[in-house]
């Protein structure tokens, strides 16, 4: 005797979630119906919504000045103040300068951030897809009203900062350490802010290609960083360096997103700077010991020791199951945990900082594994803060708690499944 069928709405509540889980066949047309919806939305962005003028006129400044044969890092600046951006910042702006006749053609310069635009959401979907991110997820990566500001409308040099710092997640993803490398040393010299995710890209080059490999990676790291500066640095190094790479930078309380709520005073403190600085280390270290590490049989302390004494910290066995480890997963956790932890304990985010954020958040949560109703929950505070424009102390507040429970949801929800070393393997 068979059992009679769940009612008719049972059904399609099933074959709803089916579907959203990844386990039907109309699956795989919810990202490329996302993706084309995405590319329309950014033509009524620009079609319906003025164009808003912040940093592109600065920028088209300061490569004028750069055309006209100024090399000394230190004299070009434009409406906004000094260039503070490293020099694949200035080759890349100098194309659009060109293209865009001088900078002069706004529309065309929209347009073409339109199509970065939706060739990063290409390369971020790729990189989902490849870590097994159910569909429900995708609608967020096309939702954030934010982040379509921030490429179509203000053209801010982060959104080439972060197609490159995906297409550094996807060659990672599929094992193309070199092009990775290359792909994050180009992301580097456009805006330094890639240096957040450095610990997690040299823990990834050291499991994945061995310690001889992952040291000539940093070699061409730092030599790329140097070849496409050569031009500024033979004219005046330092002026180059402190520009291109401040750390020391000056930030604004009035343009602050993030630690608002913390007074004007306490924000300018050099205690706060330390404090950060410090629950940054204190979160990275967590992070290497315990998820980004855990499975490889080696502590931390081992692995500096040896790193230190040129030595490989693992047996030739060991390093080829580590490295069969290096999945699509692990690179993407390892790299976007990395990232939220840096925005996290950063001294002071703008908006344009977003871009880093809102192709983040959405599988970091999911890696969580806490309820989606919760995670669009969080995404859509997230994204309410980052749309109150002045921030606010609550806004500000806001951002901090989306971040902070980002940061502990993913610590807990990896917690078994960050490296999946086969032990096996390893004792072959």
């Amino acid at each position: 005797m068979t059992g009679r069928k769940p009612p008719l709405h049972q059904q399609a509540l099933g074959l709803v979630g089916d579907i959203l889980n990844g386990r039907h066949m109309l699956s795989h047309a919810i990202a490329p119906a996302l993706f084309l919806a995405d590319a329309v939305l950014c033509a009524l962005v620009i079609r319906l919504i003025p164009y808003t003028e912040i940093d592109w006129k600065a920028y088209m400044e300061q490569v004028s000045q750069f055309v006209s044969g100024e090399r000394d890092y230190t004299k070009i600046r434009g409406g906004t103040g000094p260039l503070v951006y490293p020099a694949a910042h200035v080759y890349t702006y100098t194309g659009l300068y060109y293209l865009t006749d001088e900078g002069k053609n706004i529309l065309l310069a929209q347009k073409l951030f339109a199509v970065l635009y939706v060739v990063t959401l290409g390369v971020v979907m790729r990189c989902y897809r490849n870590a097994r991110v159910p569909p429900y997820v995708l609608p967020l990566l096309i939702l954030s009203r934010r982040l379509h500001s921030i490429f179509v409308l203000r053209c801010f040099n982060d959104c080439f900062a972060v197609l490159f710092l995906f297409l550094t997640i996807l060659a990672f993803q599929n094992h193309s350490w070199r092009a990775g490398v290359l792909f994050y040393t180009w992301g580097l010299g456009i805006k330094m802010s890639l240096l957040l995710v450095l610990p997690a890209v040299g823990i990834i080059l050291l499991l994945g290609t061995g310690l001889n490999s992952a040291l000539q990676s940093a070699a061409i790291i730092a030599l790329v960083q140097v070849l496409i500066g050569v031009p500024f640095l033979a004219n005046n190094p330092w002026g180059y360096l402190g520009r291109a790479f401040e750390l020391s930078r000056q930030f604004f309380f009035k343009w602050t997103v993030n630690w608002r709520f913390m007074g004007e005073q306490a924000f300018l403190s050099k205690e706060f700077a330390l404090v950060l600085l410090a629950l940054h280390v204190l979160a990275l270290l967590s992070f290497l010991t315990s998820r980004w590490l855990k499975g490889t049989g080696r502590s931390l302390s081992h692995i500096i020791t040896s790193v230190l004494q040129v030595k490989s910290p693992f047996l030739p066995q060991e390093q080829e199951a580590i490295a069969e480890a290096i999945t699509p997963e692990y690179v993407m956790t390892t790299i976007l945990s990395a990232n939220v932890i840096g925005l996290l304990f950063a001294r002071s985010l703008h908006y344009q900082f977003y871009a880093y954020l809102a192709w983040s958040t959405p599988y970091l949560l999911y890696k969580s594994r806490i309820h989606p109703v919760l995670q669009y929950m969080l995404w859509a505070a997230q994204e309410w803060a980052w749309n109150v424009y002045p921030s606010t102390p609550f806004s500000s507040g806001v951002v901090i708690g989306v971040m902070a429970t980002t940061v502990a949801s993913v610590w807990l929800g990896t917690k078994r499944s960050v490296l999946l070393v086969d032990n096996a393997q390893k004792t072959k």
